[in-house]
């Protein structure tokens, strides 16, 4: 039995807080004191390279691929290449289960935890959730279950919690597969804004089905009876959200890409195909169980992305400081919809503009509503991807340092 949530400042409800020691968020939590170049080399048996291509961006990785399973899977949210890892490290017995997500059976887009232990079981995992959802409150029942081996499908915050308390969770064998993200909200929220889509829509809000922010500026929807719609990016209604809408802790993430999985596995960098990131040595077998199911291919990049950050600057700085976003004129959002796509940055350029992005707003709310957080919760690496728009941090901002060696040593003891 999952046990309730503690009261914490700044939580996105990974799961710690409702597990048997709840003090343990402490040390496991991204938005209290992270480490990433700590957990990096832990992980992946090295920090980022800032002379390696990207890795100032996307954290460290081996290679990057667009990528997409042929033929696709049926109610995926893309081409289904990460329930499909996760089934076939059912079939190949490589794990005894897979902690992840399955919709809520009275409400399919609100997320639940689950412990899959058939392959079978996989496919009501597909596709998109959102909302928090306590995913590593099933690391202990799935230890008392005597389960060994685990995969893990995670994003980032949840994947955070889970490698800082690696070493002692007490498992043989951890595959930890990454999905991007840098904006979620609570399930009810959500239901808001499918309610805006629909007004906009002329739909039901219960008639979609699916909802997926595409690499090509737009928003695809698909509905209950087959069909589907693609709304360019400038025509949602995101200045009708109430500023709460996303939360404090998704305005201040500061790892888009999950970088502590052995695999990510998004959509950013893939122009209209599953962009993968594999990370390590067991990133690489992931990667190998699909064999001759998945198409690989280079990713792309075109475009400068600098134009479309000072954009999103201007308005964050705006919305922070309590003043409503500028608003483009009705007429002219057709036809930067139409724009967008043709002229602005694409592939990995896409991803590095959504990256900084990220990083451009988390330290402009930080500073407007917690600047205290700022020294511990901002690693070195971000302030590196403001540095060009102009932000750069006093003193009084700077990482704390830390004594790795100490730290490796308290560790192996």
């Amino acid at each position: 039995m999952v046990g309730p949530a503690a009261s914490r400042d700044l939580c996105t409800d990974c799961g710690i807080s409702r597990s048997s020691d709840d003090k343990r968020c402490g040390r496991a939590c991204q938005f209290i004191k992270p480490d990433y170049p700590d957990l990096e080399t832990r992980v992946h048996g090295r920090a980022r390279d800032p002379q390696r291509p990207d890795e100032v961006h996307f954290g460290p990785h081996r290679r990057m691929l667009r990528a997409a399973l042929k033929p696709a899977r049926a109610d995926a949210q893309w081409t289904g290449i990460t329930t499909r890892i996760a089934e076939r490290l059912l079939e190949t017995g490589a794990v005894d289960a897979v902690l992840t997500m399955a919709p809520d059976p009275d409400d399919r887009w609100r997320p639940v935890p689950v412990l899959v232990t058939r392959p079978e079981g996989m496919a009501q995992c597909r596709g998109m959730r959102m909302g928090y959802a306590p995913l590593l409150a099933l690391l202990e029942p799935a230890r008392a279950q005597g389960y060994k081996r685990l995969a893990v499908i995670g994003i980032p915050c949840q994947v955070y919690a889970l490698r800082a308390l690696e070493a002692e969770l007490g498992f043989d064998r951890l595959y930890v597969i990454g999905t991007p993200c840098s904006d979620n909200t609570t399930t009810e929220r959500f239901h808001e804004f499918l309610e805006l889509l629909a007004r906009e829509t002329d739909v039901a809000a219960d008639d979609i089905t699916y909802l997926e922010f595409r690499a090509d500026y737009h928003v695809e929807l698909r509905y209950r009876d087959g069909t589907k719609r693609a709304i360019p990016f400038l025509m949602l209604p995101l200045s009708q959200l109430p500023n709460d809408f996303f939360p404090l802790t998704c305005r201040t993430c500061v790892d888009y890409t999950n970088v502590l999985a052995d695999i990510t596995v998004g959509y950013m960098g893939g122009e209209g195909e599953q962009w993968l990131l594999v990370r390590n040595e067991r990133g690489e077998e992931l990667l190998g169980l699909l064999g001759d199911e998945v198409v690989t291919r280079a990713p792309g990049s075109a475009g400068k992305r600098q134009g479309p950050v000072k954009g999103f600057l201007a308005n964050v700085e705006r919305a922070a400081g309590g003043l409503p976003l500028r608003r483009m004129p009705q007429w002219l959002r057709p036809i930067v919809g139409w724009l967008m796509p043709r002229v602005g940055p694409k592939g990995l350029e896409f991803a590095r503009a959504r990256v900084e992005m990220k990083a451009v707003e988390t330290v402009i709310h930080l500073r407007r509503e917690m600047p205290q957080r700022l020294k511990s919760m901002v690693p070195a690496h971000i302030w590196k991807l403001v540095a060009p728009y102009a932000l750069t941090p006093v003193p009084t901002e700077l990482p704390v340092e830390r004594d790795t060696h100490a730290s490796g040593r308290e560790d192996a003891g």
